[in-house]
């Protein structure tokens, strides 16, 4: 098995306001597919939300910037990691993530082992 890193991206839109309702739906939905990932045993790290209001770019010359990727407007909201046998069924376990009803998006990336040359 080798490992992935699924990376969520989403928008910023800060016009939606779920309601205390739809944040709970959210948050069931997004356990339930951990979890399944979990039963699998194919959970190698839960990972991380992200940061966007409390972030900063550092670029060349010292410049430093507000915010992760300014320029655009999406941005990474946090990762999970995951052992699966090749890439596409680590995008079949990214294909079941609830943020992408939310219009965001999951980018699947290989974790490259020391002694992989490729």
């Amino acid at each position: 098995m080798k490992e992935f890193v699924l990376v969520f991206r989403t928008s910023n839109n800060p016009d939606f306001t779920p309601s205390p309702e739809q944040m709970q739906e959210g948050l069931t939905n997004w356990m339930n597919w951990m979890g399944g990932i979990a039963a699998q045993n194919k959970l190698v790290s839960r990972g991380s939300r992200l940061s966007v209001s409390n972030s900063k770019t550092v670029k060349p010359n010292n410049v430093v910037v507000d915010g992760p990727y300014t320029e655009i407007k999406e941005f990474i909201n946090g990762y999970t990691v995951v052992k699966a046998a090749n890439i596409d069924e680590a995008v079949e376990m990214a294909s079941g993530c609830p943020i992408l009803q939310l219009g965001g998006n999951v980018e699947v990336r290989a974790v490259v082992a020391s002694d992989d040359n490729s």
